[in-house]
């Protein structure tokens, strides 16, 4: 159990970077509604524009906790348990603009990943 959640650390943190960070400009076919970027994926969402940077610090800030777990444990619950919450939400806005059910897996996988974590971290 210990090796999946250290693996699931690793690929959460990974994604939510990749996402945030490297893509974050980029179009891809997991966007809400049909956004080009996070900024445009928040206005589909209907969200102010102070939420796009709001949850992204909260986002960046957990996946860098989930690495820094690796080596602190205590901050691994802590850290998956706040992506939980906001994965839910990534998955309630999906819900909220109509989007098909494939647009919500990435947020969904994530879910489950940080739920594992919690329970087994």
């Amino acid at each position: 159990m210990k090796a999946a959640v250290l693996v699931s650390q690793i690929i959460v943190a990974l994604g939510i970077f990749s996402v945030w960070v490297v893509r974050s400009g980029q179009a891809t076919s997991w966007r809400g509604g049909g956004a080009r970027s996070l900024k445009e994926e928040f206005h589909v969402y209907a969200l102010p524009g102070w939420s796009v940077w709001v949850i992204g610090f909260l986002k960046l800030l957990c996946a860098t906790l989930l690495i820094a777990g690796i080596w602190l444990p205590a901050l691994t619950r802590p850290a998956a348990a706040g992506l939980c919450v906001l994965m839910v939400g990534a998955v309630a806005m999906h819900l909220k603009v109509n989007d098909p059910l494939q647009k919500s897996l990435p947020a969904l996988g994530m879910l489950a990943l940080c739920v594992l974590i919690v329970l087994g971290g």
